[in-house]
């Protein structure tokens, strides 16, 4: 599913016009990356929850070259599933 199969769903869920859909997914996804940058965790319960994890530097190789070289530290998010989107995908 894409974003425009995602709005589409959520406009034959809800009864909101697609255009009310797309403004409201825009909102939920700027409000979960806002808090991500921030370093929050973002709880949505039955679904999942999003965090923000520090990944250390380490050495690595390129594959083309064989070169070692360093790979600098850098945050990432993680998303862990929550208990009913569990239950759904097995």
């Amino acid at each position: 599913m894409n974003k425009a199969e995602l709005i589409n769903a959520i406009a034959a869920n809800s009864g909101l016009s697609k255009a009310a859909s797309k403004k409201a997914l825009d909102a939920t996804i700027a409000a979960i990356t806002d808090s991500l940058k921030k370093g929050e965790k973002v709880s949505l319960i039955g679904f999942g929850t999003f965090g923000v994890a520090k990944r250390s530097a380490r050495t690595g190789r390129n594959p083309k070259t064989q070169q070692v070289m360093q790979i600098p530290a850098k945050a990432v998010v993680k998303f862990k599933p929550g208990s009913e989107l569990g239950k759904v995908v097995k």
